[in-house]
């Protein structure tokens, strides 16, 4: 009997077409992901005070700077493929290849929002805070774009959760200068990470309910968490990077920001330890909605026909009032005048000194 390995296979197929039209896994991953990132920030957003379409306004400005910022960290860190010997500079623009560097997307995406928030006079910290937990449950969905294109795995491992490679896949072995042997199986980074940042995001919902953070405290709570994790996960992979003093260019950096996001966690607790009240920006009045606008105007103008109404219905219920009592007082004159004496007569006789006089008359 011949043995089974225990492993992870990996997909057959990254891209599929559509007639002419590719279809790629690896941007469906992305697109997913961004999807996910919105309705969770959405429903976040609202619970601290936002208006819904919100997100999408400053989702329009964050997302293709994120895209752009992110494909520009990982060409400028793992320059290699592409302006190294035997490099393809055109392929820098291929992201449908796979290569968006986290902190790329983070910074430019940040300039991105930064943007759309101030278009809707609305606090980028708070923002932040409503993004932070959907932003790593996108980074998991935008994982699996890794595991169909077989990029970014780990050193080789005996372990039964190991990911088989095709072989068209297999990276070289540093140790023999040759492509690693079939049937090697590698550490699925991918899905470490995945359930690094689900884990993350569950925490990050929990302390932020628990602790009511805000003024960006949840953001950097996620920069700290992702860091940590992306520290011991970076060291398991064996793509191509840039090092420095020993290390992956991506491990210093997951140091660096860590540790900054940390210092900020801590300063801004101690300046602002509560959650701010509302998310418009201070001594800015926010532009309503255009629902909100037809709304309030609506109502409004409900609200003055019918205080319109009100006053010509008591208009008009005076004036008749008015003309009724004439109209009863008249027949009581008639009657005095044609008879001199009788209830109508002694009516007006004691209407008092200014109807005496009329009547005498």
């Amino acid at each position: 009997m011949v043995a089974v390995q225990a492993a992870i296979p990996s997909p057959p197929q990254h891209t599929w077409y559509l007639g002419p039209l590719p279809i790629r896994a690896y941007a469906l991953a992305i697109l997913a992901g961004i999807a996910v990132a919105i309705w969770i920030t959405t429903k976040r957003w609202v619970a601290r005070g936002g208006v819904a379409d919100d997100v999408l306004d400053i989702a329009f400005w964050a997302v293709p700077f994120g895209i752009v910022g992110g494909r520009l960290y990982h060409v400028f860190s793992t320059p290699d493929p592409y302006w190294g010997p035997g490099g393809d500079p055109v392929r820098a623009l291929y992201v449908w290849e796979g290569g968006l560097g986290i902190w790329g997307a983070v910074a430019l995406g940040g300039v991105g929002a930064y943007i759309g928030c101030r278009r809707k006079g609305v606090r980028l910290s708070s923002f932040a805070d409503a993004l932070a937990p959907g932003l790593l449950v996108a980074q998991a969905v935008g994982r699996l774009g890794n595991w169909f294109n077989q990029e970014l795995f780990g050193a080789p491992t005996t372990l039964p959760w190991g990911l088989r490679i095709d072989p068209q896949y297999l990276p070289v072995d540093p140790a023999t200068g040759a492509a690693y042997a079939e049937g090697t199986l590698f550490h699925p980074t991918f899905l470490y990470e995945m359930i690094w940042n689900l884990a993350a995001a569950a925490f990050l919902v929990w302390l932020d309910r628990r602790y009511r953070l805000g003024h960006g405290r949840v953001f950097w709570a996620y920069v700290a968490l992702y860091t940590l994790g992306r520290v011991w996960i970076e060291m398991l992979r064996i793509d191509t990077a840039e090092h420095v003093l020993g290390l992956r260019l991506n491990v210093w950096t997951s140091i660096i920001v860590g540790l900054g996001a940390l210092i900020a966690f801590y300063v801004i607790g101690r300046r602002y330890p509560g959650r701010e009240d509302g998310v418009e920006l201070p001594g800015r009045t926010r532009r309503a909605h255009a629902g909100e606008q037809h709304t309030t105007q609506h109502t409004d103008d409900a609200g003055a026909e019918a205080a319109a109404d009100g006053r010509q219905d008591t208009e008009l219920d005076t004036t008749s009032t008015a003309h009724a009592g004439a109209a009863a007082g008249a027949p009581g004159r008639d009657d005095g005048r044609d008879n001199g004496s009788g209830p109508h007569r002694a009516d007006a006789d004691a209407a008092g000194p200014d109807q005496g006089p009329a009547d005498r008359a």
